[in-house]
């Protein structure tokens, strides 16, 4: 029974499994400030960690779940994997320490540019068309970043709010990468990209100062909820287009702020919550628009 019913909820269509894995890895994102902001270590200490159990956790379920092995999946994947896991690197790393340098608000809404700058890659490396339900689910989008950042910004730090900006940069160069490279393991990317960063910070970091529930902590983060979330984003872009992936993962911009309202009191100011309600709104205007006609298929069927 329990089977029937998972696999029941589980989206039959590409599209619908795309966007199934893509809003589940942004809700399992969004607990990534929650995490770095509770550690309470350095930012070069957080990133060696979270690099660290990364790359662990995904040699391990490599190992485990695909039959060609840990170092066969990498050699196969080639250069794209070592592009994408750079720039995995750029993005981890960035977004940390923005973490660490200005509110979770300021951070998550500027990473909302991703799905503009994602378009843009996509469109001038592979000329891949983009709908008029999502360039309407972008404006919408826009509006709510505007929104936001008119009355949050000023409360943020400019250094911050910079490396945001590198990261959102990166991210949305990524999502192009994994369009294109649709065969290429995601568990590999992950595991590539954390492991490059394990190595980049630990000269950097200080692991033997490091308290022990910091280890756990982040532990926690880098062997589950953030490797699981990036691998639902790159999976999701094997079946829908790399825009569409970025602009349903924005989930995360809406939750993060209440996780940190919820676990650290930051009160965010009225305009940052009418822009997330505009973000919400748009995500869920372009889920609807967009969604497939399953009463017409199943009248057909039935026919």
């Amino acid at each position: 029974m329990s089977m029937l019913s998972i696999n029941e909820i589980i989206p039959k269509t590409n599209s619908g499994k795309g966007r199934a894995a893509a809003l589940c890895g942004g809700f399992l994102i969004s607990f990534d400030s929650v995490f770095i902001r509770t550690a309470g270590i350095s930012g070069a200490d957080t990133v060696f960690l979270f690099g660290l159990f990364s790359a662990i956790s995904m040699a391990i379920l490599i190992q485990l779940t695909d039959k060609r092995g840990f170092i066969r999946t990498l050699k196969e994947a080639g250069w794209p994997l070592i592009l994408s896991s750079l720039l995995i690197v750029g993005s981890s790393s960035t977004f940390i320490m923005s973490i660490r340098n200005t509110s979770v608000a300021n951070t998550v809404f500027i990473l909302s540019a991703r799905p503009i700058l994602t378009a843009l890659a996509a469109w001038l490396f592979m000329h891949e068309k983009t709908s008029k339900a999502l360039w309407m689910s972008i404006f919408g989008l826009i509006t709510g970043i505007y929104i936001v950042v008119s009355g949050s910004l000023t409360n943020g730090n400019i250094m911050g709010d910079g490396y945001a900006l590198c990261a959102v940069s990166c991210v949305s160069m990524n999502g192009a990468v994994w369009r294109k490279y649709s065969d290429m393991s995601r568990l590999a990317v992950v595991g590539t990209g954390g492991f490059f960063l394990a190595i980049v910070m630990f000269f950097q970091s200080d692991p033997t100062h490091i308290p022990l529930d910091s280890w756990l902590i982040m532990g926690a983060m880098g062997i589950a909820s953030a490797p699981i979330g990036r691998v639902m984003n790159a999976l999701s872009s094997r079946y829908i287009p790399s825009s569409e992936m970025a602009t349903l993962t924005l989930i995360s911009t809406v939750l993060a702020p209440i996780w940190a309202l919820c676990f650290f009191n930051e009160h965010p100011p009225v305009t940052t919550l009418c822009g997330r309600l505009v973000i919400f709104i748009s995500i869920g205007s372009y889920l609807f628009l967009t969604r497939p006609k399953l009463s017409r298929a199943k009248v057909s069927h039935d026919r």
